[in-house]
């Protein structure tokens, strides 16, 4: 039977380039956003390549979306074998007494919730399956490197999912199912434009780095297909033997900085 993958966040960026590197890897998808616009056009170019795709707008941070996006999913695919759980923003930075608790909680809501209930809602059915494979993007923020300034929030997720992974690497185990995470450093995608930076002179330490943060490119930031290419291997059974890990995908800028 026709494995079916379930991607968020892949209106763009890393989890649209996962989407279609898994259709063309022979999946039925799934793919979950909050902009209806954005999923379309990724539906569509997955319909291309001729693999089958249903588009499921839902807000990963609200339950009772999640929970009506899965059932749509399986009522029409019937199984699920492989969770992206991409969805996720960078917020606001900025110095810890300046950060608000309501730019907190968003951050915490959309980051580390959305990826509570995107593993809570999709795990019965990977056990119904007979197992499968999550993967959670996390970041080298948090996880490697600490120095952007005034991403506590950010970090606290990133480094939060990461333990969430290792943490049920354990518990999902004897359901055959994996969970790993891929931890991007700087790759060309538009969650810039989640980013609210302020005041980055009280909270960046002043250094100069090397000219070029990417070591192995010289400079140039990876691209979304370096990662997707990545969940790929992470979704196969290729790496059936590998759980609880988080693997680094930064060209060497975690190492450097």
């Amino acid at each position: 039977m026709t494995p079916v993958a379930l991607v968020t966040g892949a209106g763009s960026g890393i989890g649209k380039a996962a989407a279609l590197v898994l259709a063309q890897d022979g999946y039925r998808i799934g793919v979950l956003g909050h902009t209806p616009d954005e999923l379309e056009q990724t539906a569509a170019e997955i319909r291309k390549t001729g693999a089958e795709v249903e588009a499921l707008t839902a807000d990963v941070a609200e339950h009772e979306e999640m929970r009506n996006a899965l059932s749509r999913l399986t009522e029409r695919f019937g199984r699920l074998d492989v969770v992206v759980a991409n969805a996720g923003i960078n917020g606001v930075w900025a110095p810890i007494d300046d950060l608000t608790p309501e730019e907190w909680n968003r951050t915490i809501a959309i980051n580390l919730t959305g990826t509570y209930l995107t593993i809570h809602t999709t795990v019965p059915h990977l056990k119904k399956a007979g197992g499968g494979s999550i993967v959670v993007v996390s970041s080298i923020n948090g996880t490697r490197t600490f120095t952007t300034p005034g991403a506590t929030a950010y970090t606290a997720t990133k480094a939060g999912q990461v333990a969430m992974v290792q943490q049920l690497a354990l518990e999902l185990a004897r359901h055959g199912i994996r969970i790993n995470a891929v931890c991007p450093g700087e790759i060309e995608t538009r969650i810039s434009a989640n980013t609210d930076q302020r005041k980055e002179e009280e909270t960046g330490i002043p250094v100069e780095w090397p000219e070029g943060q990417v070591p192995l490119t010289g400079g140039k930031p990876g691209r979304s297909e370096d990662v997707a290419n990545l969940i790929a291997f992470l979704a196969s059974d290729k790496s059936r033997h590998i759980t609880g890990s988080p693997i680094w995908i930064d060209g060497g800028q975690g190492l450097l900085r």
